[in-house]
């Protein structure tokens, strides 16, 4: 991930060097600051490229950020970008709709229109994830998108959730990202985005049934993701909140190849392993680590750690203190 930072600019030329980086990083942008906010100022800004998409973490201090009708006539890339507030409010403006937007909403906008985003931070600094893409990228009639500008997408019930959950787990995982994961992650994200936003429109039926799918299947792994500690996380369970069938659901899982309950028991196995190998948690008993990843028996998960990997445990604990101490 690429990162461009204020931290090693003198205090006083912070603002006026992310005034110019900005219109470079994204679209040509007006970058406003309160005169007395501009001696704090302070952001930072992580990319990714995701195949088609241009995936930003952006954490900075208040701001706002203005694209004027003379910068669109300037130049004019015909993208969209959708922000989801990851951490404090954003207010985004266009097409004469507001939308204010908490941790987890999303918002749509045109960059072949003026719009305004406003970062308000409820500490020192907020955080939002900004995809930028090409128009064409959505599968979805465009003059019906151009509805959505502005209108808040929210994070917290239904589609929007779902969709929600899935891009707080790209924020989070952006630093991450090999260069092979890319092409699959546009792919999903993507199709996550079609969606939210069908379903926002209420045209999902001109959706393709491959799209929906993969989206479902990208929204139903960050679900996992998100409560796999849970040992309450069953088939059923994931079904109900996916609003499908136990049925359906195991007919997509055997589509990619494996069944429902064993992708939850590896990835909790991964889990485990991880944190048995993490010198920080050396202290920390091994049934504490198997019970806050939804292990609830000692006894079940050191046979099912030692069938998979070879080894019980603690005897994987101890070898990997050896391997570090060596």
């Amino acid at each position: 991930m690429e990162v461009v930072s204020t931290a090693e600019v003198p205090v006083a030329e912070r603002f006026a060097f992310w005034r110019e980086m900005s219109s470079k990083m994204w679209v040509p942008l007006d970058i406003r600051c309160e005169p007395h906010g501009e001696g704090a100022f302070r952001a930072q800004a992580g990319f990714n490229g995701i195949g088609p998409v241009q995936a930003t973490l952006l954490t900075a201090t208040p701001h706002s950020i203005h694209r004027t009708p003379r910068l669109v006539r300037q130049a004019d890339p015909e993208s969209f970008l959708v922000t989801c507030a990851v951490r404090g409010r954003v207010v985004g403006e266009q097409d004469d709709r507001r939308a204010v937007l908490r941790a987890g909403d999303l918002v749509l906008r045109d960059s072949s229109h003026p719009y305004l985003t406003r970062l308000v931070p409820s500490g020192p600094t907020g955080q939002v994830l900004v995809l930028r893409f090409p128009r064409a990228s959505l599968p979805l009639p465009a003059r019906e998108l151009r509805h959505l500008c502005a209108v808040r997408i929210p994070g917290a019930r239904g589609i929007g959730a779902l969709s929600s959950a899935f891009l707080l787990q790209l924020a989070r995982q952006m630093h991450e990202f090999s260069q092979s994961d890319t092409a699959r992650l546009a792919t999903l994200t993507l199709d996550v985005l079609t969606a939210a936003f069908a379903h926002a429109l209420d045209v999902e039926k001109v959706v393709p049934p491959p799209t929906r799918q993969r989206a479902l299947m990208a929204r139903i792994h960050a679900f996992i993701r998100d409560n796999l500690g849970d040992p309450d996380l069953t088939p059923a369970a994931i079904a109900a909140a996916h609003h499908i069938s136990l049925r359906y659901l195991h007919k997509l899982f055997q589509r990619e190849g494996y069944a429902v309950a064993g992708h939850i028991r590896a990835r909790r196995l991964e889990q485990c392993r991880r944190d048995l190998a993490d010198p920080r948690l050396t202290d920390r008993p091994i049934h504490a680590i198997a019970a806050h990843w939804g292990f609830t028996s000692p006894a079940h998960f050191s046979q099912t750690f030692r069938n998979a990997y070879g080894l019980a445990p603690r005897e994987f604990r101890r070898h990997s203190t050896a391997v570090r101490a060596d």
